[in-house]
């Protein structure tokens, strides 16, 4: 079976098919580095990680390359509201998006490609569109001819009649640059200086690039002409994408991109989490400071399971019972993560230490796995395989650790741990072997043995109120009691 994906261009799956074979050209819209990153940020490049992730273990060898905007109308705000330069901000909120998305164990891209390093590239694009006359310059200022490219809307499915003029820019609905324009729905693509603003020479006058033109021109510079996957939030659809297909198509006359690919949106009490709503808990916030249900601190990857557990192309609601039960399912796949390293040795297993690098021979949950997310990147139905895995090895460890007999042959238990540590790494979702000691949220062992011994109290009294109300106690906890006759009860965690 091959990948299949959902392409936003034709509203369809389709079967993935790469411009040189085995070889795949992937470019992610970054951030705009004036703010911290928030959850909508952390699902975006937790996805597209992980699409990178499964192509390499599918045998693709992936070029993925992820721009930062670093000079914009936001960022100069932020500056005037920081006494800083727009250089400083950039870079503070740069360093800070890498310090939050490695927390979620998102791999760097193969390269960081900076608009401000890119003026040559982007100015000789500028030339390009105005030469085919695609572009004109006003007053300093240049505009692509909108209705000029006859195939424009062909991403988004809008036609310009339908569409609110100026929906192209980061603009105010009032901004006098409209009146410059020939058409109302023409959009930038090089901004005349403004006094006290950062500038670069052109041949237009001095000035800074329009927001979507950066892009078209690092994807060129970078990978080409024609890449295979251009992927980003939903919300960049229209404008920015569709103006990116518009500008580059016209230049080179071939398609910027074979596949679109798009994330859906995080929602915060039923709302689009965004910065410009103020509708936001941004990454550092989420893991240093916020509770889940049980007063229990977040794990970053409870953060990573909590995206893969949603269809990535569809809306997903954070809340205090969502991430709590992302939590209870990654408390599930990490007991299992640290199986073999608690168990192995006991179970007569050699090199531990070598085992993350074995290729799995436990053919059927391989093949499974692969099977669910070739069909357009299912992760939540390969996390399905993942829990299978987890819940049988963490039922032999509490066995093993209530000095029970375990029958499940040893090598046996050993290939499904390898497997659960390779599919697991294939999404991302790992886990350190010291944190074997850390205590895991819920009830303590202690505890445990604790409330067991008070109900095998009210048993013996026959006071089966109680009995009961304790099992449901522990039933919650996802504690499986076992009681057999004439010997005190035994438990495991469920």
């Amino acid at each position: 079976m091959s990948i299949t994906i959902y392409n936003t261009l034709s509203r369809t799956k389709e079967p993935f098919q790469t411009l040189t074979p085995n070889q795949v050209k992937m470019y992610c819209c970054g951030v705009t580095v004036y703010d911290y990153c928030h959850l909508g940020h952390a699902r975006s490049y937790i996805v597209w990680d992980t699409v990178r992730r499964y192509l390499q273990w599918r045998g693709y060898e992936v070029e993925y390359v992820q721009n930062f905007t670093d000079i914009d109308d936001k960022i100069l705000k932020r500056a005037d509201i920081e006494q800083s330069s727009m250089t400083a901000v950039a870079e503070k909120y740069t360093d800070a998006y890498f310090e939050d998305l490695h927390r979620l164990n998102v791999r760097d891209a193969d390269s960081y490609p900076l608009a401000t390093k890119h003026i040559q590239e982007i100015q000789d694009l500028i030339s390009d569109l105005e030469r085919k006359g695609f572009a004109y310059a006003v007053d300093g200022d240049v505009y692509f001819r909108v209705r000029k490219d006859d195939d424009y809307g062909k991403l988004s499915k809008r036609h310009l009649d339908d569409l609110r003029a100026g929906a192209g820019e980061r603009v105010e609905a009032a901004d006098p640059d409209q009146l410059k324009k020939e058409d109302p729905f023409d959009f930038a693509l090089w901004k005349a200086a403004k006094p006290g603003e950062p500038f670069w020479e052109s041949p237009w006058g001095n000035g800074r690039p329009g927001w979507h033109i950066e892009c078209s021109a690092m994807i060129q510079k970078q990978l080409g002409e024609t890449i295979d996957i251009h992927c980003g939030g939903g919300d960049l659809v229209f404008p920015h994408h569709e103006n990116e297909i518009a500008q580059s198509e016209c230049a080179h006359d071939r398609p910027l991109s074979t596949y679109w690919m798009h994330n859906g949106m995080v929602k915060l009490s039923g709302e689009k989490m965004s910065k410009s709503l103020g509708n936001f808990i941004t990454i550092r916030k989420l893991l240093d400071d916020y509770r889940d249900a049980n007063d229990n601190q977040i794990d970053p990857m409870t953060v990573r399971l909590f995206v893969l557990t949603a269809q990535y192309r569809k809306p997903m609601d954070f809340s205090d019972a969502s991430i709590t039960a992302a939590g209870q399912s990654w408390q599930t796949i990490k007991d299992g993560l640290l199986f073999g390293y608690e168990y192995g040795q006991e179970l007569g297993w050699d090199n531990l230490d070598s085992t993350r690098s074995i290729q799995s021979t436990t053919t059927e949950e391989v093949d499974r796995f692969r099977t669910a997310v070739d069909d357009d990147f299912n992760f939540a139905e390969g996390l399905v395989i993942l829990f299978e895995l987890a819940k049988e090895l963490r039922k032999v460890g509490n066995i093993i650790a209530h000095d029970s007999e375990q029958t499940v042959d040893p090598n046996l238990l050993k290939d499904k741990w390898q497997t659960l540590i390779e599919l697991a790494g294939v999404l991302g979702l790992e886990v350190n072997p010291d944190e074997l000691k850390v205590p895991t949220s819920g009830l303590s062992d202690e505890q445990i043995e604790s409330l067991l011994a008070e109900r095998q109290i009210a048993r013996a009294n026959k006071d089966f109120a109680t009995s009961d109300r304790i099992r449901a106690q522990l039933t919650e906890e996802k504690i499986v009691v076992i009681d057999k006759a004439g010997v005190p009860s035994t438990w495991y965690r469920g």
